[in-house]
């Protein structure tokens, strides 16, 4: 549990950088998108809103996130720490990279999807079985991915998965609001 603890922590660390770095106007100069335009059969690969500038904070942030949350605990709270993964702070530096990294690739197939099924950008789809799968998608595909991608480099126990899953999707949300509040996002969920 110790380590689930310290993934959600971590992001919501990172995810706090993510929403201060939409919100600059230094953010903008990487507001374009990843798949450059490119189309696949003529559809968008991933579509305008899957910009770089989420990838250029959320993989340091999470890394920083990462090495300092475990310096801290190492020495606030050594039993705590004492359950989590044996490894060196600059080994935690990397992990942090890397479940940034597959937070933000987790999104790229759901959309890659979203754009087969001609599903615009930021949108619902108009039918409501359809639009369900959709929200829960969006709220777990980035947690997936970064579950995918630790579970590379360290063991991640079933227990955290579960944990990670159900309470990230829930701090996802919140952070989608906030995003939303702030008219960074054009929908809410």
């Amino acid at each position: 549990m110790a380590c689930a603890v310290f993934i959600v922590v971590a992001f919501i660390l990172s995810g706090a950088a993510h929403v201060l770095w939409l919100r600059s106007a230094a953010s903008m100069r990487f507001s374009f998108p990843i798949d450059c335009g490119l189309s696949l059969r003529g559809k968008r690969i991933f579509g305008d809103h899957k910009m770089s500038r989420g990838f250029v904070v959320i993989v340091p942030a999470t890394g920083a996130a990462f090495l300092m949350l475990y310096v801290f605990v190492r020495t606030a709270a050594p039993a705590f720490a004492a359950q989590l993964w044996s490894a060196a702070p600059w080994q935690y530096a990397a992990f942090g990279l890397w479940a940034g990294f597959g937070f933000m690739a987790g999104e790229l197939p759901n959309s890659f999807v979203k754009r087969r099924l001609e599903i615009p950008p930021g949108r619902l789809p108009a039918h409501p079985s359809v639009r369900w799968v959709c929200l829960v998608a969006d709220r777990v595909d980035s947690i997936l991915g970064m579950l995918g991608a630790l579970s590379v480099v360290v063991s991640v126990p079933t227990l955290t998965w579960i944990y990670v899953i159900l309470v990230g999707a829930g701090i996802h949300w919140t952070f989608s609001v906030v995003l939303f509040a702030l008219g960074v996002k054009e929908r809410m969920a």
